[in-house]
């Protein structure tokens, strides 16, 4: 703080001084020089002044229209998954896309309202401070909101109640599409509806949950199949996705991720229908989020000397073991095996598990086993769920007791 500035004033002496005087003394307080200033629109009425208003007006004016159009979009756009033969699939494939480009747009509009804004209004200045230690005190207070009130009125945006609402909804709707997404991660873990192929939406339900609604639920195999283009158009009729597995499909020391497939969903084999469109079920058993499942055909060998868990003695089939593929360290797919180890590992944080030991945890910061889901062999030979997980699978939370 300069030394040749007066800084001992009254509470009566500050509040007799306009507040011209007093961010003109809080500029000298601060040890600031104003080197340089200049008025944008010196005279009143300039029409330059009005046609600068409406370019900046323009921007917060789109940057309202892109954020309303982005909740338009978040809200009623047709976003539920369509397959290639379905009706709306074009609409359904601009939702994404669309929400990108509005809300990108309402966000560069407003960004661009304000720089023009900075450019074509607040009055050109060169200032050199000389920055200074300790705390402020009274004197420093009271300038610092003068020059606050200072800068409010030389932006002359105080004036402007056309751009200054525009300017303030732009922002408001612009900050919407950057939180309302957020609002579709939010849930309830504790709230169930109905029950489906993928659970009923609780932490503790999955597809095979539905064997203990009396449902046979197969082991399903995804086959990787997609629409087929018939006549100009594409179509899932007699399309699966998921085809049972059999006992014999597996060498030795082989593992494969299976998904809970029901009887209503079968179309393979002798109940093959090439007209029955099961594709956007079996879909719905791909994606759902705790459905995913390791089969497991262990060398015979090995299989002897596999240690059971108790209570889950009989959870195997022979040489079959099948546990969750979901980590219970975080949800990662623990998608690797390794034959000659037999053991289960997690690419994400190198977990590793025993599929010898019941999938215990080895290594890694797992700390629970897999869960294991008991299957057997029906006379057909197709392998089935003959119970479901007795744990809840994946990651920890805070009802879980195992």
């Amino acid at each position: 703080m300069s030394d040749e500035v007066n800084t001992q004033y009254t509470d009566k002496e500050l509040s007799n001084m306009s507040n011209e005087e007093l961010a003109r003394l809080g500029t000298e307080l601060d040890g600031v020089t104003v080197a340089y200033r200049k008025e944008r629109f010196p005279m009143t009425n300039d029409p330059a002044e009005k046609r600068a208003a409406r370019g900046v007006a323009l921007y917060f004016a789109l940057a309202v229209i892109f954020g309303l159009a982005f909740i338009a979009v978040y809200l009623f756009w047709p976003w539920e998954y369509k397959h290639l033969e379905q009706d709306g699939l074009w609409w359904y494939s601009l939702y994404t896309p669309l929400l990108g480009l509005t809300s990108g747009l309402s966000i560069i509009s407003l960004g661009m309202g304000a720089v023009k804004y900075t450019k074509t209004f607040v009055p050109e200045e060169i200032s050199v401070q000389t920055r200074h230690d300790g705390p402020s005190d009274e004197v420093d207070r009271r300038t610092l909101v003068a020059l606050l009130n200072d800068s409010w009125q030389t932006s002359t945006l105080g004036r402007r109640p056309v751009i200054a609402g525009l300017a303030g909804a732009g922002a408001a709707l612009a900050g919407l599409a950057v939180i309302l997404p957020l609002g579709g991660i939010v849930k309830n873990p504790w709230k169930p509806k109905a029950m489906g192929i993928a659970g009923d939406g609780t932490l503790w339900t999955t597809g095979w949950t539905l064997v203990e609604q009396g449902h046979k639920v197969y082991l399903g195999r995804d086959n990787g199949n997609v629409a087929e283009e018939h006549d100009g158009h594409y179509s899932t009729d007699g399309i699966s996705r998921l085809v049972r597995i059999r006992a014999i499909d597996l060498d030795a020391g082989s593992m494969e991720t299976v998904f809970p497939l029901t009887e209503d969903m079968v179309n393979d084999g002798a109940e093959y229908d090439p007209k029955r469109d099961v594709y956007e079920d079996h879909m719905h058993s791909i994606h759902g989020p705790r459905n995913s499942v390791m089969l497991i055909r262990l060398r015979h060998e090995d299989a002897q000397r596999a240690v059971l868990r108790e209570g889950q003695e009989d959870f195997h089939a022979g040489d079959y073991f099948a546990f969750s593929k979901i980590c219970t360290h975080i949800g990662c797919p623990t998608s690797l095996y390794e034959q000659q180890t037999n053991r289960i590992l997690c690419p994400c944080h190198q977990s590793q598990f025993d599929a010898l030991h019941y999938g215990k945890p080895i290594f890694g910061p797992a700390a629970r086993a897999l869960p294991q889901l008991p299957i057997s062999v029906d006379e057909e030979g197709y392998m089935y769920a003959k119970g479901n997980f007795v744990e809840p699978v994946g990651p920890a939370f805070w009802e879980r007791r195992s």
